[in-house]
């Protein structure tokens, strides 16, 4: 894994997050049934995100093989409201993260894991928060091992 390089997306990697955030919403769409397959989807998707992370002193972080992305992670700087205690307050936040479907079971995840939780130190705070489908077992576990627990439930109920 030491092969690995980390560093933030540039405009010229657009293409290559949008194939990556291509890959997660197929992935979770047999998961889910209600993420658009279509590469447009991602395409959006990849300026929504771009566009919420400029608001929130947010990157891309990627992570590279010999030049070749093989895993994305989006991560932001948030601020929850007012009745969250000050001292947590403001947190971390990973908004995304997908990992080549060739390159899954390697550690990545837990690489790029583990550059949120420096980002979040270095910012001089104490909490990091990520969201996953709760259908998404693997996510699930790895988070866990990563030392996430619980903490909100979103529900849905369709009408």
């Amino acid at each position: 894994m030491s092969s690995i390089r980390l560093r933030t997306a540039l405009p010229h990697d657009r293409d290559t997050v949008v194939e990556l955030i291509h890959q997660l919403n197929v992935f979770e769409a047999d998961l889910v049934g209600d993420r658009r397959r279509d590469y447009d989807g991602a395409n959006t998707y990849y300026d929504e995100l771009m566009a919420r992370l400029s608001r929130r002193n947010g990157r891309i972080v990627l992570a590279e093989e010999e030049g070749i992305v093989v895993g994305a992670m989006g991560f932001s700087l948030d601020q929850d409201a007012a009745y969250v205690a000050g001292d947590v307050r403001q947190h971390g936040t990973v908004t995304d993260l997908v990992i080549h479907q060739d390159w899954r079971g390697k550690g990545i995840g837990q690489l790029l894991l583990t550059e949120a939780e420096r980002l979040t130190r270095e910012a001089g705070l104490k909490r990091l928060m990520i969201g996953a489908l709760v259908a998404n077992e693997r996510a699930m576990r790895t988070y866990g091992r990563f030392g996430f627990e619980p903490y909100v439930a979103f529900l849905k109920k369709e009408l």
